[in-house]
């Protein structure tokens, strides 16, 4: 049946898909597969399909945030998917994450809304650590700068740049600070949800970004050229999706 949303059913499917917010990227992913090509398009999701390893991988946007996001894990999981890699941007907040470095999350704190109607907030947003661990060996592997640890998920991109405006000011920047004492590395937008949807639905999901920017280093005068060039943190998440697939097959035949 084809799903109401991403437009795809089972017989588009594959086990593996790259999950990048912007519908743009994902032309830019499918080059890195072997006969790339299109498969559909439909509001902010959409899916470009090739192969890897003699494998059918997925490339499906999500949009911007947690509830387009959840919708693309549902309705891919739905038609077979069983492990996904979101690939995406942040802004840094722990100093020593710079412009231009990867971010691998190990967990992301729930700032965000759509993972409580699947879990209670006591529940953890975590990653998978298969594929977490083979995000952090392809990033060593193309010898990126690269740090795992726990990133922030919001609901609202202006209440983390413009906190000082809106009416709940006092909360928004006691808890930027205590992010900022906890050591969490950076901020984004899916993370959270995916991770709390992931567990919910039994499928693995990991998450690789590339920093555009970090403000706390701006503010302390130390200033990086923003990057807005994402090819670092796709390759690293196509390699991963390639030691995923060889390792599910020598497990199967161990099996």
């Amino acid at each position: 049946m084809k799903q109401f949303h991403i437009a795809l059913d089972e017989s588009q499917s594959a086990k593996y898909c790259i999950l990048p917010g912007d519908p743009k990227r994902c032309e830019k992913i499918a080059k890195h597969f072997e006969n790339p090509h299109f498969v559909a398009d439909n509001r902010e999701f959409m899916t470009w399909a090739g192969t890897l390893s003699n494998e059918r991988v997925l490339a499906t946007s999500t949009g911007i945030g947690g509830p387009s996001a959840a919708i693309a894990m549902e309705e891919l999981t739905a038609i077979g998917v069983k492990t996904f890699i979101r690939v995406g941007t942040c802004g840094g907040i722990n100093m020593k994450v710079r412009s231009s470095d990867i971010v691998i999350a190990t967990g992301a704190i729930r700032f965000d809304g759509t993972g409580n109607e699947y879990a209670p907030i006591e529940f953890p947003a975590v990653a998978d650590f298969g594929v977490t661990s083979a995000l952090v060996e392809a990033a060593k592997s193309f010898g990126e700068r690269w740090h795992t640890g726990v990133v922030q998920s919001k609901d609202s991109f202006y209440g983390q740049h413009s906190p000082r405006r809106m009416p709940v000011s006092y909360e928004l920047l006691s808890k930027w600070e205590a992010w900022k004492r906890l050591g969490v590395l950076a901020s984004e937008m899916e993370s959270s949800t995916l991770f709390v949807v992931a567990s919910a639905l039994g499928v693995k999901c990991g998450s690789v970004l590339n920093v555009i920017w970090n403000q706390e280093r701006e503010s302390a005068g130390l200033i990086d050229p923003d990057n807005f060039d994402t090819e670092r943190g796709i390759r690293v998440a196509v390699k991963a999706i390639e030691s995923l697939i060889e390792y599910d097959r020598n497990h199967k035949e161990e099996e």
